[in-house]
């Protein structure tokens, strides 16, 4: 059968239906069913029915996804969309030089619009890629004004959102219980379908438990907490045992990194229902700690996915999963290799990684009754892989392998967010993109003014003295956590 050609834009937005026709369906369902000539019909913001030969209402808009595949739309827990603006900028940065440049110095001359260039271009960027449903980390609102400018973006963008509002520049047990902050969330968090609400804010160590009273706040406010766990030399177990014995572990909490654990730390997050977000990427190149996902399995916690932030990574969820994929099997034969054997089988599957891209990022974000799989009822949440100019998108034999191995952004034929289409014909819908590109050109020329030409280059090939490296990147406290290098370093493992 000859392809028909492709309807125009116009036709899809004023149909009454939707139909992908003819693609290699993966369901990402409880069964992981595979449909290899199957349709997807999307009525309204809804998926209607999956399945091969799908009869569908008249005037229904038909895609042709043969050669493709279509998929559930992906979700981000953890993406610092702020720094977008700053791309590729800190591509040689360590953990310490980003906590120098972003934290202790740099940081606060990012003005409201420049948080909004950031986010508005993230954003674009996310639904490029074929990530529909994004967590913005948003954690340097200095002030109130910052917070509107990061949420006036998402706004504009037809995504899906959760803004996670976070101020590393003060304490989280007092900005959380702020007037200003409180006045904030009733006026702009209203908590839809297409914009969810977290606290973002991390724990040190500190006996005292500070941040019991941002715990207290969101349980007041009945959102969850998204904290960066286990990362070397800022957050360790003393982080989690403090969460746990104050009560303040739940199966909302989701746990960034969770690289440099104990086990006694990974059995407490198991039992209290807690999710992890791996940022394979990240903690591969800036000392989190190893990329957790082998330890997370071991313990049996639900793992998401992160791109973490663009200031060093791709952005991509392919390369989330390539990464994610890639460490986990590093390991597995390394650790192998130590003991004098081989691994014959394999035990992290592209399979598991596509699932922690989809599905694990729904769980993790209480939202897997609505997205995060293609099933009668669920939001029209949808991306169809499919390039007819790329040699690498042909044959497609292990459908779930070519996900992660073969596909990349470039490959995003069509995306769908609550039944929208948002991409087509590898191309985004609305002029988002042309008014982010202004946008961050004014933000890079502030930038590059504020710092000057010998600090703005000096910030990309970093040479940062020993006395401006603190083993506490948390300037609003004077408690030092157990870091690398001192007497007290891990002393819960």
């Amino acid at each position: 059968m000859s392809a028909q050609p492709a309807p125009p834009l116009a036709t899809l937005t004023a149909a009454p239906a939707i139909v992908f026709r003819r693609g290699l369906v993966l369901t990402m369902d409880d069964a992981h069913t595979v449909h290899q000539v199957g349709d997807v019909l999307v009525i309204g913001n809804d998926v209607a029915a999956v399945g091969p030969d799908l009869d569908v209402p008249e005037g229904t808009a038909e895609i042709d996804a043969s050669g493709g595949i279509v998929m559930p739309g992906m979700i981000d827990t953890h993406r610092h969309m702020w720094q977008t603006a700053m791309r590729g900028y800190g591509a040689d940065w360590t953990l310490t030089q980003y906590f120098v440049w972003n934290y202790l110095e740099h940081g606060r001359k990012f003005r409201p619009e420049d948080y909004y260039a950031g986010n508005l271009l993230s954003a674009v960027e996310a639904i490029d890629s074929g990530v529909t449903t994004s967590v913005d980390w948003s954690h340097g609102l200095a002030t109130i004004d910052h917070a509107d400018a990061a949420v006036d973006a998402l706004e504009e963008v037809p995504g899906r959102f959760v803004f996670a509002y976070g101020n590393i520049h003060a304490a989280p047990w007092e900005w959380s219980n702020s007037p200003e902050f409180r006045e904030f969330v009733g006026r702009r968090m209203t908590r839809s379908e297409m914009l969810g609400f977290q606290l973002a804010f991390d724990v040190t160590g500190d006996p005292a438990f500070p941040e019991r009273a941002a715990f207290e706040a969101a349980r007041e406010l009945d959102v969850a907490v998204t904290t960066h766990a286990g990362v070397w030399g800022a957050t360790n177990d003393n982080g989690i045992t403090l969460m746990h014995d104050h009560g303040f572990m739940t199966p909302r909490t989701i746990y960034v990194h969770a690289a440099t654990l104990s086990d006694d730390s990974y059995q407490r997050i198991a039992a209290t229902g807690g999710h992890a977000s791996v940022s394979a990427e990240s903690e591969a190149s800036c000392g989190q700690g190893y990329p957790s996902s082998w330890a997370l399995r071991r313990h049996a916690i639900p793992i998401s996915l992160s791109v973490d932030t663009s200031v060093w990574w791709s952005a991509d969820p392919f390369s989330a999963m390539r990464a994610t994929l890639s460490t986990d099997r590093t390991r597995e034969h390394a650790v192998a290799h130590a003991n004098g054997e081989t691994v014959t089988h394999i035990g992290l599957r592209a399979e598991n990684v596509v699932e922690y891209a989809t599905r694990g990022g729904a769980r993790a974000l209480g939202l897997d009754h609505l997205v995060g799989s293609i099933e009668p009822g669920k939001r029209a949440d949808l991306v169809l892989i499919k390039n007819d100019q790329s040699p690498a998108m042909l044959p497609i034999l292990h459908p779930y392998g070519h996900v992660v191995f073969q596909a990349q952004r470039g490959d995003v034929h069509s995306v769908l967010v609550n039944g929208k289409v948002v991409k087509y014909e590898g191309r985004l819908t609305g002029n988002a993109l042309p008014k982010a590109r202004k946008a961050v050109e004014e933000t890079v020329d502030h930038l590059q003014r504020t710092l000057g030409e010998a600090e703005w280059t000096a910030g990309m090939h970093p040479d940062i003295p020993e006395s401006k490296v603190l083993d506490n990147p948390y300037t609003y406290t004077e408690f030092r956590n157990a870091a690398a290098g001192t007497d007290e370093a891990h002393s819960a493992e």
